[in-house]
């Protein structure tokens, strides 16, 4: 003889600030899973009833109205399921990041997240105090423990749940991606069993929100670390996993449910930038986009992406030729809009270039062309593309990439002009990894476009390298320094000319003023020009030296 609970994965896309939004796709959710799934129990992200992270949010009187007002509709319109809900919980002028534990109109537990994490793109502490003590709740026969994402990744709370007397773990996450992070999670969880030896239901959140990504992946964790379920990444899912426990005195065990298939590598990076895109231009509710389509690499991907996220009907490219832009740049982004099937528009920028220099003519007389008539090329492009942004309601994208966005390779108020930046955080190498990626999978970007070397088409036979080191050397460098905070010395010891690298790191201090002024963009590394970049502008510092 045994007895079974079933725990549904609630792995939810939510809007951050759409309270009410939120709270009746949470009961969407419970209901189906009771009903459809005869779950007992339905685990929700963290702060879903807010969407995460609030931010600032937070502080405001109305939001809390509405927190307390969900709240209430869960307790009064579920009955027959429990549900683990992550919500703030104001008492008084403090806030906890918490968990409620609700079964048919009454809290039966309430956690308060313990350990709050304050380093990366976490701001935790500037919002929330931090809860005290275990929070373990009994629940049809077995002795369950709360707990709230970083809980889980320090070693005391489970410990501390473990003493308590539970049985098995549930966390409910509010965990944005990056690249090898989910092989971490799965590490952390399985270290917490072989210490602890408690079964684990890991619960995340997915969807895009600003520069982060969530990317679900949620999962069952057996008593020997084994995943015995796992949802998909990068996509919405309500699944249910049993838990079987023996009449004989035995701990309860999971019954093994389904693997989905997880992409890994290049793939995982691609579908984060996919998902980031849609649901930034989805969420804030744009027709589509448009972009200016050069030829090149970046934009290349950048187009790709932008049409596997909102369908090609949605999509605007327009080329932009000057008396620099090649014959080939002309021909590729021709193929690859056809390839596509989206609008394509041609519009040269030369009459605005040379009205503009015509009308600056007496300023600039006595001085000789500089990068000054290169950014004069890139603002009328911007120009435009605002314009036409402007007039049709669709956001701009940039084209941008992290290894420009690095150095300063970028024109303020021209190509950086725009809305969001899909591959803000993916250096220029891996830019070329996720192009070839893509064509692997239905070709879309022209081969010579991969193969061709680099140039912004400024200034007569122009190439990246005549500003910066090769690529296959400034990436790396940049990666050191930005993600590993190394010093020039050490990431000289690595192999890499002394010289060199101090230009690179005293580019990247130089254009932390440009970088400022950029738009939102896709975190994907464990470091990106963004919630977890916080250098000054006015600077003695040199770490070029």
């Amino acid at each position: 003889m045994s007895t079974e609970l079933r725990i549904a994965l609630a792995q939810l896309n939510l809007v951050v600030g759409d309270v009410s939004a939120n709270t009746a796709k949470i009961v969407r959710a419970a209901i189906s899973a009771r009903d459809e799934q005869r779950a007992d129990v339905v685990l929700f992200p963290e702060l879903a009833v807010t969407g995460y992270p609030p931010e600032d949010l937070l502080f405001h009187s109305r939001l809390r109205h509405d927190v307390a007002t969900a709240m209430a509709q869960l307790r009064d319109e579920l009955r027959g399921v429990a549900i683990v809900v992550g919500y703030p919980e104001y008492d008084g002028d403090l806030i906890y990041n918490s968990a409620a534990f609700i079964y048919d109109g009454e809290v039966i537990a309430n956690h308060r997240k313990q350990c709050l994490p304050n380093y990366g793109v976490f701001d935790e502490m500037r919002y929330f105090q931090p809860g005290a003590g275990p929070t373990v709740v009994e629940f049809r026969g077995i002795r369950f423990a709360l707990t709230v994402c970083e809980d889980l990744w320090e070693p005391g709370p489970p410990a501390q749940a473990r003493a308590a007397g539970a049985e098995v773990l549930l966390s409910i996450n509010g965990s944005p991606y990056a690249m090898g992070k989910q092989p971490r999670r799965l590490q952390v969880l399985a270290d917490n069993v072989s210490v602890h030896g408690l079964p684990q239901v890991y619960l995340n959140m997915v969807g895009g929100q600003d520069e982060l990504v969530f990317d679900g992946g949620s999962m069952a964790i057996d008593e020997t670390g084994a995943v015995v379920h796992r949802a998909p990444l990068f996509e919405e899912a309500l699944e249910t996993v049993t838990l079987r426990r023996d009449h004989d005195g035995s701990p309860p065990r999971f019954v093994e449910g389904r693997l989905a298939r997880q992409p890994d590598g290049i793939a995982e990076i691609y579908a984060a930038l996919v998902l980031g895109t849609r649901d930034y231009v989805d969420k804030h509710g744009f027709p589509g986009i448009v972009l200016g389509l050069s030829g090149g690499i970046d934009s290349a991907l950048v187009l790709a992406v932008a049409v596997d996220a909102l369908g090609a009907d949605r999509v605007q490219a327009v080329m932009m030729p000057s008396r620099y832009t090649a014959d080939m740049s002309l021909e590729d982004a021709r193929e690859q809009a056809g390839l596509l099937g989206i609008g394509y528009d041609v519009i040269s920028i030369e009459p605005i270039y040379e009205a503009t220099v015509a009308a600056l003519a007496a300023q600039f007389a006595g001085r000789g062309e500089d990068t000054t008539e290169e950014n004069i090329q890139s603002r009328c492009r911007g120009m435009v593309l605002m314009a036409i942004s402007n007039k049709t309601g669709r956001m701009l994208l940039t084209t941008g990439n992290k290894s420009e966005m690095a150095v300063g390779y970028a024109t303020l108020y021209g190509d950086m002009a725009g809305g969001f930046a899909p591959i803000k955080d993916c250096s220029k190498t891996l830019v070329y990894r996720l192009a070839r990626y893509r064509n692997e999978n239905g070709r879309v970007i022209p081969e010579r476009v991969l193969t061709r070397e680099p140039s912004a088409e400024l200034r007569a036979d122009q190439k990246d390298t005549d500003s910066l080191p090769p690529y296959e050397i400034l990436d790396p460098i940049l990666e050191y320094f930005i993600e590993d905070d190394l010093s020039v010395d050490e990431i000289a010891a690595r192999g890499f000319d002394r010289m060199v690298v101090g230009e690179v790191l005293e580019l990247v201090k130089r254009n932390e003023y440009k970088r400022r002024q950029a738009p939102p963009g896709i975190r994907v590394s464990s470091r990106g020009f963004g919630r977890d970049w916080r250098y000054p502008i006015t600077s003695g510092y040199g770490p070029g030296r």
